[in-house]
């Protein structure tokens, strides 16, 4: 099972929600995890692209981090 790492202020404002019951961080929580999972689904497409067993799979991955990245295709290569 694979490690994550998060800022040591989303983990406060975990420890606040979830312990202290304080609701009025829950918006910047949920923004925090979603930035998170954003940079994960990344970070996973662009070793896919790199290490994928076949170039048919390395070419889906490279194209798909590329829309997320935003990229135009006038700029790809």
């Amino acid at each position: 099972m694979k490690n994550v790492q998060i800022s040591y202020e989303l983990f406060f404002q975990m420890l606040k929600y979830h312990l202290m019951e304080d609701e009025s961080c829950e918006l910047d929580i949920k923004k925090g995890l979603e930035k998170k999972l954003d940079a994960l689904v990344m970070r996973e497409l662009y070793t896919k692209s790199k290490t994928a067993s076949s170039e048919e799979e390395r070419e889906a991955a490279r194209k798909e981090y590329l829309d997320r990245r935003g990229v135009l295709e006038a700029f790809r290569w």
